[in-house]
């Protein structure tokens, strides 16, 4: 039997297994190869999903937006960093089995792709989404990568971009617009009829187009990109890390008293 066989065998055991809920929002407790072999089968299978990564930061979002913790129930939701998986630990007894951050596990997930995929990428400024879909197409040969849109449009362009998008019908696409306003766009626009897999993936466009640097691999091992983030932008960073954070870990404790 081969590697593929058998990474496709774990799909159903993956997607049945019970999510964890985080300050309202449930999350997929999945290796990285499960998640990269659920996903992979759902676009096989063109199963309409929008994938969301759940931080401290978007979690603290859910807590105090409704509409925006309402979105995210019809989210496939994956893990994204230390404080979640601090927070799964306090709440649950153990970490989640992988941080599966959009910025590394999206790029993983396009490579893992035996058949060439359209991707369509949507979002940040017009130059950051033209340079990242280079970077894209030169790290990507086998897909090809499209360029819907920017994600400074006006409500009277939306029409013609979900128009743009449902006749490309791309099977991947990238939206990059920041938490909250990515998923709830999302929730509020997407259907099957614009694509199979949606990710809201942040800033991820960003730094594919090099525009914001990534942290040195030993930084993001030691899970301190939050801090390398905050000395390069800490006038646009602080209140999310530096407040925050606590009111994050305030609210798992709060989690945790009145029950899962």
């Amino acid at each position: 039997m081969n590697i593929q066989s058998v990474r496709h065998l774990s799909s159903p055991v993956a997607e049945t297994r019970p999510t964890r809920n985080i300050l309202g929002v449930d999350v997929a407790p999945l290796s990285w190869s499960e998640a990269i072999d659920v996903l992979e089968r759902r676009m096989r299978e063109r199963r309409f999903t929008k994938v969301g990564f759940l931080n401290a930061h978007a979690a603290n979002s859910a807590s105090a937006d409704p509409a925006y913790a309402a979105a995210m129930q019809d989210f496939m939701v994956l893990p994204d960093g230390v404080g979640v998986d601090m927070a799964s630990r306090m709440l649950y007894g153990a970490n989640f089995p992988a941080n599966l951050n959009g910025t590394d596990l999206v790029p993983a997930f396009l490579k893992a792709l035996a058949t060439p995929v359209r991707v369509g990428l949507l979002g940040t400024s017009r130059r950051n989404v033209e340079v990242a879909a280079e970077n894209l197409r030169a790290m990507l040969p086998q897909h090809e990568i499209i360029v819907v849109s920017d994600g400074f449009f006006s409500d009277r362009e939306e029409s013609g971009i979900l128009e743009r998008l449902r006749q490309l019908r791309p099977d991947v696409l990238l939206v990059a617009m920041g938490v909250p306003r990515q998923e709830l766009w999302m929730d509020r626009n997407l259907t099957d009829q614009h694509c199979t897999l949606a990710f809201a993936v942040g800033a991820l466009l960003d730094f594919m187009s090099g525009a914001v640097p990534r942290a040195p691999t030993w930084i993001r091992r030691s899970r301190l990109e939050w801090l390398f983030r905050l000395i390069l932008e800490p006038s646009r960073l602080w209140r999310r890390y530096m407040i925050g954070n606590p009111v994050f870990l305030i609210r798992i404790v709060r989690q945790l008293l009145l029950g899962r």
